[in-house]
């Protein structure tokens, strides 16, 4: 009789728990590198003394040991000092209780594992099945190694979390659910690799090259895009989103994901950066990548390396999309922390990542991994995209004006408007953290002009001499008589009057007239200009250090058709006085939405039905139609859901009841976004406590 194999035991539950992956929802064996799990197998009947077992691990479609993506190792009663190993720990009759251990610089991925046994001259191969290998942060010997236990639960554990988004001068926030443990979710970030152009081209060399944090966060932010090789989500920055959902809608990355499978990975549409990284995020943490979602206020998109971004604008003060070049209100990408041994040790840590498709890298929509120190140190030319991303946080910013005979004009530089209040969600709240000072040196600081300069010699040795003759120049180029801001009036509410007031000083003791050309567009996040709405022209006397104010307004009927779901409006004023350089004063302005309320009606218990109610006012005096309400959070429904709600006459308020069920205690995020014809995407968000 051979040496049958009868059952395997994976002892799941405990291994997951030990292995930190107790809260996929999966039945798979998850667990982490470099960190043994146990199986009980039962046989036949017993092994006989004379009897040996090997055991294979193997991954990917073409398995090697040369490439270590296979691993054939015997039964020990000792322990394998490195590499894979099987220990016997403890035999009763025909149950042997194993420990097996993977390296703690294996590839991730989906494993086989076989077993073959020799005994007394018959072998018999068997397949024992499957399990998944993630990366272990809690191992220090694992490149993803994280020390503090609070950062590793918020960056790999936290499957909600918060995005900041607006403007430097106005920081909102969005929830988001990561999602990442959700069912199926693991599943789908396996197919993420799968479908990269590095797989489809040498699936051999791409499996083997999984054991590399630096490897997979490079090939993920490709992957997030669809530029280039059918990843997860479509990008659209033009204001207008038929065919797909408007960016703003996404309440989280569990539905990109599924969707993306569900339609046989073809791009989901449409993503903006904060969508592409929500879900680069989520992707992340699955694999066990410690990662966080970082925002940069006025990011500078620099497309030709020179560390400036140049912007236009006509003699009657309309700004201009001529440059290829722009500053975002805000950019959002991802932090993935790992070690890096192509730099040195003192680069480990934080490493930026990007996913949105701002420009190619080796030819393909790609950014990262960028140690945030090396930024801060100026060292541009080390890998991966340096340069851009230096010059999202540091780039100066240029302003041209075309003279009314048609010849382009530099009119100033702002060396210190890019790069803002760098944002990230704190650890264990959902309060803002500022990472500026970790992506650059004090503004100002001498340290952080040397940084810059070298940073500008690295790009274009020739150039850096220049830049400093540049900064000269600008010096002895005459001072305005003149200054303006924008100054707000009022309340800033979509469906109210915008209401703001131009303040323009005489900075000299003469009397000076100046004439003042103004607009208002209606903006993407991103600049992308939509529609003008509203302009004028006026010429005012000012008498020596006098200063006044004009009042400028813009009616609800001006900007409502072509307001979008940022709700930003971009004021600008140029002005001038005879023979001398102009004054460019701009604002974007964002309006409020009208407030969505959430609350819980009842204590939230682990499987039991909880009501929520929403309740929203029509603000406006006309009705609202087409109105749909989008739920979703992790631990609180499964999936999300859908509700449509009657349409609402004029200052008419609604209440809708929806029903959720909690899967798990704790604090969990739940999230709505409400849109209709008038309101593209109204958010709201609430913390639900939930007991066991």
């Amino acid at each position: 009789m051979t040496l049958g194999l009868q059952s395997v035991n994976w002892q799941t539950a405990s291994n997951r728990q030990a292995h930190h992956t107790d809260r996929f929802y999966s039945q798979d064996l998850i667990v982490r590198r470099g960190q043994p799990f146990q199986v009980s197998l039962t046989l036949y009947r017993g092994l006989s003394s004379g009897g040996r077992v090997t055991f294979t691990a193997s991954t990917g479609p073409y398995p090697s040991e040369s490439a270590k993506t296979k691993a054939v190792f015997p039964l020990s009663n000792g322990t394998s000092s490195s590499g894979w190993g099987a220990q016997l720990v403890s035999s009763r009759d025909n149950i042997l209780n194993i420990s097996i251990l993977s390296p703690a610089n294996a590839p991730i991925g989906r494993y086989t594992l076989d077993m073959q046994i020799s005994s007394q001259g018959s072998d018999s191969a068997m397949k024992l099945g499957t399990f998944i290998l993630l990366f272990n942060p809690w191992l220090q010997a694992d490149g993803v190694f994280m020390s503090n236990h609070a950062e590793r639960e918020e960056y790999v554990q936290e499957d909600a979390g918060i995005i900041f988004v607006g403007s430097a001068n106005r920081i909102g926030m969005i929830g988001w659910n990561y999602g990442q443990f959700e069912e199926g979710i693991l599943n789908i970030c396996l197919s993420v690799l799968d479908n990269s152009l590095n797989f489809r081209r040498d699936p051999a060399t791409d499996v083997a090259r999984r054991n590399d944090p630096r490897y997979i966060g490079r090939v993920l932010s490709a992957m997030v895009n669809s530029n280039d090789d059918n990843g997860v989500l479509a990008g659209n920055w033009s204001g207008s989103y038929t065919g797909g959902r408007d960016p703003r809608n996404w309440n989280g990355s569990v539905e990109i994901l599924k969707e993306w499978q569900r339609s046989g990975f073809r791009p989901v549409r449409y993503g903006q950066c904060w969508v592409f990284a929500g879900t680069l995020n989520t992707v992340l943490r699955c694999l066990g990548i410690p990662s966080r979602v970082i925002t940069n206020f006025n990011s500078a998109h620099d497309t030709d390396r020179n560390l400036s971004v140049d912007v236009y604008y006509d003699p009657l003060g309309r700004p201009i999309d001529k440059s290829s070049d722009s500053v975002w209100n805000f950019h959002v990408w991802n932090e993935a922390w790992f070690v890096r041994p192509d730099l040195g040790p003192s680069y480990n840590g934080w490493q930026v990542l990007d996913a949105t498709p701002q420009e190619r890298s080796q030819g393909v929509f790609q950014c990262g991994p960028a140690s945030v120190i090396a930024i801060r140190e100026g060292n541009v030319d080390w890998d991966f995209d340096m340069p851009f991303i230096f010059a999202e946080v540091n780039a100066d910013r240029i302003t041209w004006i075309y003279e009314s005979n048609g010849a382009l004009k530099k009119n100033s530089s702002d060396t210190h408007s890019v790069g803002k209040y760098i944002s990230t969600k704190a650890v264990g709240s959902n309060s803002r953290m500022d990472v500026t000072e970790k992506y650059k040196y004090p503004e100002g600081s001498s340290q952080e002009r040397q940084v810059f300069e070298k940073a500008l010699g690295k790009l274009k040795p020739r150039a850096s001499f220049s830049a400093t003759s540049a900064s000269s120049l600008a010096r002895e180029e005459r001072e305005p008589s003149i200054s303006g801001k924008f100054k707000i009036a009022g309340v800033l509410a979509v469906g109210k009057e915008v209401n703001l007031i131009l303040m323009l000083k005489n900075l000299t003791s003469d009397t000076k007239t100046v004439t003042v050309n103004m607009t208002a567009w209606t903006i993407v996040y991103n600049g992308t200009l939509v529609h003008e709405v509203w302009k004028d022209s006026v010429t005012k006397s000012l008498n020596p250090e006098e200063e006044i104010e004009h009042p400028v307004k813009i009616t609800y009927a001006q900007y409502e058709k072509y307001l979008k779901a940022d709700n930003m409006i971009r004021t600008t004023a140029v002005c001038q006085v005879t023979d001398e350089p102009e004054v460019v004063v701009e604002r974007d302005v964002i309006l409020d939405n009208p407030t969505l309320t959430l609350e819980v009606l009842d204590e939230a218990r682990v499987q039991k039905p909880v009501n929520v109610q929403m309740l929203f006012s029509n603000p406006l005096d006309e009705p609202v139609k087409d109105c749909v309400l989008m739920v979703e959070g992790s631990g609180l429904l499964l999936g999300s859901l859908k509700i449509d709600v009657p349409a609402l006459r004029p200052k008419e308020r609604s209440r809708v009841r929806f029903e959720i069920l909690p899967t798990r205690s704790g604090t969990k995020q739940l999230l709505a976004n409400f849109s209709c014809n008038k309101f593209p995407a109204i958010k709201a968000m609430l913390s639900v406590d939930v007991a066991e």
